[in-house]
């Protein structure tokens, strides 16, 4: 019982503060846009996953547990990797 407590503190603690931001974005037209993108966010240590859609214009990320991107931040990767940003949104998880 013991056992099953601490893991649910455990899982309770690690997810703690993450939050998924989507940010919907203009200009991404094939798979070279889509690594682009993830490869600019995949050198942040704060992003856990980021996800890109062409269909939807979006790109999905996740942040590590404790760590948080600001707008500008997500602003200026997708704007530095050569796209314009319309939206953002965020949600905790």
């Amino acid at each position: 019982m013991r056992v099953i407590a601490f893991l649910s503190l455990l899982l309770a603690v690690s997810t703690a503060n993450a939050e998924t931001i989507t940010a919907a974005v203009n200009g991404m037209v094939c798979a070279i846009c889509v690594t682009g993108i993830e490869k600019s966010f995949q050198k942040n240590p704060a992003v856990e996953k980021v996800k890109v859609d062409l269909e939807t214009g979006k790109v999905t990320v996740d942040t590590k547990a404790g760590a948080t991107l600001d707008d500008a931040t997500v602003t200026k990767t997708i704007v530095n990797a050569g796209y314009a940003v319309t939206e953002i949104t965020r949600r905790g998880r």
